[in-house]
């Protein structure tokens, strides 16, 4: 694997494919809560397993790191659910500032400032990337560490926490391409669709085909033991778009003292094909 960096976003390239691309600075106006974001998402083959600010969400953009709760702020984009109301776009939509970034090899640290819609900084993290080839896939595993330093404590929710059933969505949000709608979940327990929303399990793969080839992707999402609350519950899609989030704050907030850090761990496994799903999270747990 090959890191460039444009100066704006890091190219990962594998034998001639850019397997994805993270933007680091992202130009996106303020409504849709600027943060890094993984676009595109390629297979080792070249397919396209992500999709970028989609016509009914344009605030979701193929893999990113987005909170759409924390303490009233919203780092997910667009309006937020309110209790008794719905969703309502208010001026709170906050913003993930890039600082820093250390390259080395395929091991990518970063520094980061959450800034709240007034410009407030509430917490500041470290970001680890690490990228690989595995098994005739390839991964990536994300690690963050965000320290709180608004000074107030900051109760990070979901939708679902606000009183909207099935929605607790928030943390490590991918959205699949649009041939994925229909596409089969996997977990250690169970095959099946939307019916798995809530499952908690150390891991989650969804499974795909391509329009024009009708090839077939798979993408195993791993929660890392070593995460509080693990197994996470997990938010996922088939219809009416494909979508998986481990969401460690599905059905309760989950309270950052000041100064107190939040840490999480996830890897995800891009793979062509139909491969086993256990054994590729195997490596990962």
């Amino acid at each position: 694997m090959e890191l460039t960096d444009s100066g704006e976003s890091l190219a990962v390239v594998h034998d001639g494919v850019e397997l994805c691309r993270y933007v680091y600075r992202p130009p996106e106006p303020a409504i849709e809560s600027p943060r890094p974001y993984f676009y595109p998402v390629r297979t080792l083959n070249g397919d396209e397993v992500a999709i970028y600010r989609p016509h009914d969400h344009v605030w979701h953009k193929g893999i990113s790191w987005s909170l759409p709760h924390v303490a009233g702020q919203n780092f997910w984009g667009g309006p937020t659910f309110v209790r008794d109301r719905g969703y309502v776009q208010l001026d709170n939509n906050g913003s993930v500032v890039h600082r820093s970034l250390a390259v080395e090899g395929t091991t990518v640290t970063q520094g980061l400032q959450w800034l709240t819609a007034d410009g407030s900084p509430w917490f500041e993290e470290e970001r680890h990337l690490q990228l690989s080839t595995v098994d005739g896939a390839w991964s990536l595993t994300f690690a963050t560490a965000m320290r709180n330093v608004s000074g107030n404590e900051l109760r990070i929710g979901s939708p679902t926490t606000e009183g909207r059933p099935n929605a607790g969505y928030g943390g490590l949000m991918w959205r699949g391409p649009r041939s994925f709608t229909q596409g089969e979940v996997i977990t250690p327990d169970a095959t099946g669709g939307d019916e798995l929303m809530g499952t908690r399990a150390p891991w989650l793969a969804f499974r795909g085909r391509h329009d024009g080839t009708g090839r077939t992707s798979t993408l195993v999402f791993v929660d890392a033991p070593t995460n509080p609350g693990h197994p996470v519950e997990w938010f996922v899609r088939t219809t009416p778009f494909a979508c998986v989030c481990p969401a460690p704050f599905f059905s309760a907030e989950v309270p950052v003292a000041p100064e107190e850090t939040l840490t999480r761990t996830y890897s995800v496994v891009i793979a062509d094909g139909a491969p086993a799903p256990e054994k590729l999270a195997s490596m990962f747990t």
